[in-house]
């Protein structure tokens, strides 16, 4: 079935090429654009560059970045006891589209975790407030999926392809620097 995306669904339709492109892998004039991402992504002269996402953040209706936070449960040190912690963040994964959905898809939270591993701790109420400086090097899968309706948000704005870090378990560091 291919999706047949109304104008007031261009977000759908992007994420529908993300998935679509993330799924196959195994030059414009913008230098940071969800056309380019994708193509890089794709790209034969890139192909084996071992990149297997395009992180994204959206945008809600009235302009404000969407900030998702998720809970997780971990293994609270060498004990058998576990916890609850709590993570946000405005970068996702597109994962997969709800069968039968055309603009329900499940995403991944991503974390920016720097050169050190660590992550800038809370952000804030926009994008950049998460990247502080220069330090953040790279993403780490957090495993944590949230489903979305993509007619809820009215903009969309990718990043270079990359590799997350694989979600092992989240680090003590991660942990500290996201709960409130």
């Amino acid at each position: 079935m291919t999706f047949k995306p109304k104008l007031e669904d261009c977000v759908c339709e992007i994420v529908h090429q993300i998935v679509a492109a993330q799924d196959a892998v195994q030059e414009e004039c913008c230098l940071t654009s969800c056309e380019r991402s994708i193509d890089q992504l794709l790209s034969p002269q890139v192909a084996g560059n071992g990149n297997t996402t395009i992180p994204f953040f959206l945008y809600c209706k009235g302009c404000k970045p969407y900030i998702a936070s998720g809970v997780f449960q971990e293994t609270l040190g060498m004990t058998d006891q576990t916890f609850f912690g709590c993570v946000e963040t405005p970068i996702f994964r597109a994962k997969k589209f709800v069968e039968g959905s055309d603009c329900c898809v499940q995403l991944e939270l991503l974390i920016p975790v720097t050169a050190g591993g660590s992550t800038p701790g809370p952000g804030g109420d926009n994008v950049c407030d998460f990247f502080p400086g220069n330090s953040i090097r790279d993403f780490q899968a957090t495993g944590i999926c949230i489903t979305v309706d993509l007619n809820c948000f009215c903009a969309i704005a990718c990043l270079d392809p990359v590799t997350p870090l694989p979600v092992t378990a989240l680090s003590n560091t991660t942990i500290n620097n996201n709960n409130k």
